[in-house]
């Protein structure tokens, strides 16, 4: 039988490694890996479908899933997990010192339907019990102006939102323009150390920690989308090549864990990641649908709630059958 050629898109992770220099094969696939930035990615994948298969992000990918007939299929393969408190940026001398702060104010986003977005509004009103309604959101590029949303959007009745085509969320941060932003890329404004700008939450590492472990909800940034007429005409590769993202990923792990040499340029790092998995479980960056069930359900919750989907879902909604449970010996 001939191998089907395959391109994939991902951004550079320890995890996915072995994958793309071909140490770990995906069974029946010749795959051409590409190793870009993720915006770069997500820009050709969404608007120009240029790649068979690519990292995508959880809040478009599951939006178009929820309009139906959507041209992608998905597999639970999540490189990218990161909590969101540390993505809350506010201005040091303005009057928003804490969450229910944020009431009445004007919050910056660089889309609506951005996945760090949909878990920072979740979070501020899940846990925190801020009314997303009674926020003034601006959308606009975190740096450059001209950015606009990938998927059409189904926002709530009551919901002050607008686009500042021509602004920067770092610009109006500086500016005064907006009293906070809400960005998984932080803006310029902050990483260049501008002395007027910083984090809600500056010991967001213990909040997070704390956040994982009493609510179970590890957010997922990014899967992994095939385009649906390749596994229509070949169902099988669906599940090959989420066993070739496990066997990548188990491999990393292992890595992570080794305190005989140095794996990664982190000193006592297997010390760190062994410690993480008291909080995140063995795997460190589990893959499948019920490992992740309660960040799965939490996400399409949210994302239904803020009109990022279009519909309620389960989280079997967005893969297809074939990786749904894994066959046990």
């Amino acid at each position: 039988m001939s191998r089907i050629p395959l391109t994939l898109a991902i951004s550079h992770y320890d995890h996915v490694t072995e994958l793309m220099n071909g140490r770990v094969p995906v069974e029946g696939v010749d795959l051409t890996p590409l190793n870009l930035q993720i915006e770069e990615i997500f820009y050709r994948m969404f608007n120009h479908r240029d790649f068979d298969c690519s990292e995508v992000s959880m809040g478009k990918f599951s939006s178009l899933a929820s309009q139906g007939n959507s041209p992608f299929v998905g597999i639970p393969v999540f490189p990218s997990r990161v909590c969101r408190h540390s993505s809350i940026y506010i201005r040091k001398d303005g009057s928003v010192k804490q969450p229910s702060d944020l009431k009445g104010k004007r919050v910056g986003i660089p889309e609506w339907a951005q996945t760090a977005s949909v878990y920072s509004r979740g979070l501020l009103q899940h846990q925190y019990g801020v009314d997303l309604k009674s926020i003034e959101w601006i959308q606009a590029g975190v740096d450059q102006p001209g950015r606009l949303e990938k998927v059409k959007l189904n926002l709530p009745a009551g919901i002050n939102y607008r686009a500042a085509a021509d602004k920067s969320l770092s610009g109006m941060l500086i500016s005064g323009e907006i009293d906070a932003a809400l960005s998984a890329h932080p803006p310029s404004c902050f990483e260049e150390g501008h002395p007027n700008v910083t984090r809600l939450f500056p010991d967001y590492l213990e909040i997070e920690q704390k956040y994982v472990k009493e609510t179970g909800i590890f957010p997922i940034m990014h899967a992994i989308a095939i385009k649906r007429e390749i596994v229509e005409k070949h169902p099988w590769i669906a599940a090959n090549l989420f066993a070739a993202f496990e066997e990548a990923k188990r491999r990393s792990v292992k890595r992570a864990l080794n305190n005989t040499s140095s794996a990664l340029p982190i000193p006592w790092g297997y010390e760190f990641a062994r410690r993480m998995q008291d909080i995140v479980g063995e795997e460190l960056l589990p893959y499948g649908i019920d490992a992740n069930r309660t960040t799965l359900d939490a996400f399409l919750q949210y994302g239904f709630e803020q009109g990022v989907l279009h519909k309620r879902m389960q989280p079997e909604d967005l893969f297809p059958p074939q990786v749904h449970r894994s066959f046990k010996v």
